[in-house]
């Protein structure tokens, strides 16, 4: 789902950039696609996929004026680490400079940006957002 989701929203939306010489693409990926996560490897591996694949698009498309930029989050208060114990959770946020776990409103802003004419230069990158943890 990680990876196929990206590449199929990517087949879809980019023959319409292309035609109109503008764009922008924010991929979701996470702090395992860049350094691996002991038992996460097939999540690891599907968004080290997504980090790759975005830097090779954005220069694909580059000369199309679209720009391609990931973000690799870190533990981030959603749903998804709900299943996580207060233990858990306790201690992994030890581990992150800020002491705290990200909020979705701070991904959102920062999608915000990417995609803003602030960050018109700013293409295949894959930008940590994990509080300082890596």
């Amino acid at each position: 789902t990680n990876i196929n989701s990206v590449y199929n929203c990517c087949h879809h939306a980019v023959p319409y950039m292309v035609q109109r010489q503008d764009g922008c693409i924010i991929n979701i990926s996470s702090i395992w696609g860049n350094v691996g996560a002991s038992c996460e490897v097939g999540y690891s591996a599907t968004k080290g996929a997504i980090n790759s694949f975005t830097k090779a698009i954005a220069k694909e498309l580059g000369p199309s004026q679209i720009r391609v930029n990931a973000i690799a989050c870190g533990l981030i208060d959603t749903e998804m680490n709900a299943h996580l114990s207060k233990d858990e959770q306790d201690s992994f946020i030890e581990d992150i400079p800020l002491c705290r776990p990200g909020k979705p409103e701070e991904v959102a802003d920062l999608c915000v940006y990417l995609a803003s004419s602030g960050a018109g230069y700013l293409t295949g990158q894959v930008i940590t957002l994990d509080g300082g943890l890596l």
